[in-house]
């Protein structure tokens, strides 16, 4: 056969392949940048570009998820009017203690879940102390636990906190754990697991992965939720994994993990235990009492308005995908004096960059706490991409030094808190399952402005002017990797 021909027919199809891709990227309307990026990468990389598409390139969650999705979602929709109806007999009205209306009415407006009232608030940032207050709570545990993370590796310290789940189930109480398949690999593959189930632990692998699965769902969803619910009356939540600093991916070279998590007590508990059932639910199709039982408040809150208001924000690709985007760039554009943000990985979109920048412009204290060396070199040099538009905006950039910051945290004006497990990322925004608690409390916003103070106390400020002097080869890899990252 002429090579020529061959050249030609292969050519062709390329070309047939290149249309038929493109036609598909654009029909997502997904944002700008994400198309432009995907078609890019179609053109420069002529086969690895089909192969990434096909694995990493739409929001595919598998067909027989997305029949539980639909079978359940009567159940949520029933168990939210419920618990909407119960909270508005307490006469609960709009947070009069904040300024931030819009953020509070968006929510109120868009989850399906009311405002929470009267939640008791405890700020947790030293891992000695995070994992003594987690050890505490499992011990005292009488009815259930509820454990959903996205690592669990029982090194060190955290084999102390396994073997109480385990004494826990001994006792009689009700134990489920839920784990990310990749992030938790080591653990659902390993002995641990294996030792839970024969203990009557329930251990769900969520979003697993498999050659097979790879044809039918998207593999880097992950679940990234860091969830403890303990009698459905006490909720741990924030950025921890269940990993012990001193032994947890030492040769990535970037110091100890820095975390924070809060707890809370009341209502919030309830409805992330809900969630942690839920997403159960969407692996194994088994449905929990707690999506028709009737709630109500424990006679401890019966009476006690004291306490923060709290809105639970559970975000991912099965819910409506705009709402966290939308609630972070309200908080944004609502900011009137200061806002400060800390985040491990800080790849923003357009709309997210644009935001910053006007509040800065405005006059408003923009801070934005980083870590000086990341895990990821990709997002090392994507996140530097953004620098040099922050910082003339009037943006604060500050690196800190004390290991890798994870805290993930929105504060705004001090009375505002947005805390969770997202990242300032659209791996976050868009793609992940996360959870995010909003905060309306002007107490629990100096305390959490202390924390970040103390932050910055350990970080270094990059500055405009020596910034702008560093090398080509920087400003390219940080160019190179602005462009893929949508992606990241």
């Amino acid at each position: 056969m002429d090579s020529s021909w061959l050249s030609a027919l292969f050519g062709g199809v390329y070309l047939a392949l290149i249309i038929a891709f493109g036609i598909h990227v654009i029909m997502q309307r997904r944002p700008v940048g994400v198309t432009l990026a995907w078609i890019l990468l179609l053109f420069i990389l002529p086969v690895a570009g089909f192969f990434f598409y096909l694995l990493f390139g739409s929001r595919r969650l598998g067909s027989r998820r997305l029949k539980r999705l639909e079978h359940l979602y009567p159940d949520y929709e029933e168990w939210s009017s419920h618990l909407s109806r119960v909270i508005t007999q307490r006469q609960v009205e709009c947070p009069s203690n904040t300024p931030h209306t819009g953020i509070y009415k968006l929510a109120e407006q868009t989850l399906g879940i009311p405002v929470l009232p009267c939640s008791k608030l405890q700020l947790f940032h030293e891992t000695d102390t995070i994992l003594h207050g987690l050890l505490q709570d499992i011990e005292r545990a009488k009815h259930s636990i509820v454990l959903e993370f996205y690592i669990c590796e029982p090194q060190g310290r955290i084999k102390v906190l396994t073997e109480a789940l385990i004494r826990a189930a001994r006792r009689g109480v009700d134990c489920m754990v839920i784990l990310d398949a990749v992030g938790s690999r080591q653990f659902l593959r390993g002995e641990w697991a294996r030792r839970f189930r024969l203990e009557g632990i329930s251990v769900t692998e969520s979003m697993p992965v498999g050659l097979i699965r790879m044809l039918f769902e998207r593999v880097d969803i992950r679940n990234h939720r860091k969830i403890l619910v303990i009698d459905d009356e006490i909720a741990w939540s924030g950025s921890f994994n269940l990993v012990d600093p001193v032994h947890f991916r030492q040769g990535a070279n970037v110091g100890q993990w820095v975390d924070a998590m809060v707890r809370v007590e009341g209502i919030p508990a309830h409805v992330m235990a809900v969630i942690a059932h839920w997403d159960k639910a969407l692996e194994t199709g088994e449905k929990h009492s707690s999506f028709n039982a009737t709630y109500e408040f424990t006679p401890s809150y019966l009476s006690c308005y004291i306490g923060a208001d709290v809105h639970v924000l559970p975000s991912g690709p099965g819910v409506d995908r705009e709402r966290l985007h939308q609630v972070l760039l309200t908080a944004i554009y609502e900011s009137n004096d200061e806002l400060l943000i800390s985040t491990p990985y800080f790849v923003p979109d357009d709309a997210l960059l644009t935001a910053l920048k006007s509040a800065a412009m405005r006059g408003v204290d923009v801070q934005l706490l980083v870590p000086h060396r990341n895990d990821s070199r990709m997002v090392h040099y994507a996140s530097r991409s953004y620098y040099e538009d922050l910082l003339n905006a009037g943006v604060k950039i500050l690196q800190f030094k004390g290991g890798l910051l994870h805290t993930k945290c929105v504060l705004v004006d001090r009375s505002t808190i947005l805390f969770g497990t997202v990242n300032l990322d659209m791996r976050s925004v868009w793609l992940n399952y996360e959870v995010t608690m909003i905060i309306y409390d002007r107490a629990f916003g100096q305390i959490m402005a202390t924390l970040l103070d103390q932050y910055m106390q350990s970080s270094e400020r990059v500055r405009l002017s020596e910034w702008s002097r560093r090398s080509v080869t920087k400003r390219f890899m940080e160019s190179l990797f602005q462009l893929l990252s949508p992606l990241l």
